[in-house]
């Protein structure tokens, strides 16, 4: 039995059809009732909190590979519980930005802060660290509805984008197959892109004539203050507007591990066309 965190999230709910496709025995983590509808049929729900480790017993019951997120404060102490349940390999959906071990960068900190407390678990473990998600794209669907044009913060910079896909399908075979412990794997997708050719190729799956605005700084910052915390922004504007972070190199870790390239953008486009439509 595998047990996924972040089951309805990106990477989470794909890699949930994963391994329900491939047959494995699978369990969704989620914190109330309310989300198990999100499931797909036959997959099993367990509610609990990784912030509150008391309430795991029933999820790991028979649970040899988990899949986790970073971020949570009570991560020690549910891998503890994950532990003693006899959970053998865990995999964490990490950061391009843990590799720099950064911790004055409070995105990168509490990646960084992640994989520790995994190293010191005693478990088997594999990271991944992936570029930013083509999914991301979804954040403009609102704007299209209205229009064609795309407004966007950081448009001068080329990044090496990850259909969430493609994290989900590593991470299954590092939860199924052997060789894949100790192994911290960064992730891009085949293409390294500016803003406006993602919005042009995605105008063509499309076939309107969409074009990019650049987001100013000022207006940029201003709209995720509303969202984030100070801490966030700053570390997003570290990032993308100072350049403390490279994510343009098309890397082949994707290929390496699943035998295959990493699905394209254009790719993505096709398949969620219906969310900008």
């Amino acid at each position: 039995m595998i047990l996924v965190t972040g089951a309805t999230g990106n990477v989470g709910a794909e890699l949930v059809h994963a391994l329900a496709a491939a047959g494995e025995p699978v369990r969704a983590l989620v914190r109330d009732d309310a989300r198990r509808a999100a499931l797909p049929a036959g997959v099993e729900a367990a509610v609990g909190d990784l912030n509150r480790p008391d309430t795991l017993a029933p999820a790991l019951e028979g649970v040899r590979g988990v899949h986790l997120l970073a971020g949570y404060a009570g991560l020690p102490d549910a891998l503890e519980h994950m532990r003693r349940a006899g959970v053998e390999r865990v995999t964490l959906q990490s950061s391009s930005a843990a590799p720099s071990g950064d911790t004055t960068n409070a995105v990168a900190r509490y990646h960084i802060e992640s994989e520790a407390a995994i190293r010191d678990s005693g478990l088997e473990w594999t990271f991944l660290q992936p570029n930013g998600f083509m999914s991301n794209a979804l954040q403009w669907a609102e704007q299209l509805r209205q229009g064609d044009v795309v407004t966007a913060p950081f448009a001068k910079v080329r990044t090496a984008q990850i259909d969430p896909r493609d994290i989900a399908a590593v991470a299954a075979v590092a939860l199924t197959r052997d060789g894949h412990a100790g192994r911290s794997y960064r992730l891009s997708g085949p293409e390294s892109l500016l803003a406006a050719e993602r919005v042009a190729i995605l105008g063509s799956v499309l076939g309107r004539d969409l074009r990019l605005e650049p987001q100013s700084d000022e207006n940029a910052r201003a709209e995720m203050s509303s969202t984030m915390p100070a801490e966030y922004v700053d570390a997003f504007f570290a990032f993308f507007a100072e350049g403390t972070l490279d994510e343009s190199a098309v890397l082949p870790t994707v290929e390496q591990v699943l035998g295959r390239p990493p699905r394209t953008f254009a790719e993505w486009a096709r398949d969620h066309a219906g969310a900008f439509r």
